[in-house]
């Protein structure tokens, strides 16, 4: 059974920084797309960032307009996890955050909630002002 567990979600202050981790089980995930959505209270699920592999060693990642120059996204396949490292947070990167994975395709093509196979249960990051 595949299972995709986030943590590191908490309440910071405005500037602060958070790594959110997402750890995979069940299979390997090493040449399939991952990526992190968001959820704010009363809004759709939005697309953050996502690593696509590149064959090889090679990840490619693309992240949100939104997160640019704040946010970037790593991997560590030797535990099967995926980071999502946040710096200089503000109020309105409150939300539920998403790990997803695709079951097979080593690209994530849009930024449609549509693509994952598989979610984590999501981790609350709250940034106070």
């Amino acid at each position: 059974q595949v299972q995709l567990v986030e943590s590191g979600g908490g309440l910071v202050q405005a500037g602060d920084s958070l790594r959110l981790s997402c750890a995979a089980s069940g299979r390997t995930f090493s040449s399939s797309a991952m990526a992190w959505f968001r959820q704010a209270p009363g809004k759709d699920r939005e697309f953050v960032g996502a690593l696509s592999w590149g064959g090889g060693s090679t990840y490619y990642a693309e992240l949100a307009d939104s997160v640019k120059g704040r946010f970037t996204i790593s991997r560590d396949n030797t535990k099967n996890t995926v980071y999502l490292h946040m710096n200089s947070l503000k109020p309105e990167d409150t939300a539920v955050y998403y790990c997803a994975a695709k079951s097979s395709g080593s690209t994530w093509f849009t930024h449609a909630i549509y693509e994952a196979n598989y979610w984590g249960q999501g981790t609350q990051v709250t940034v106070s002002s």
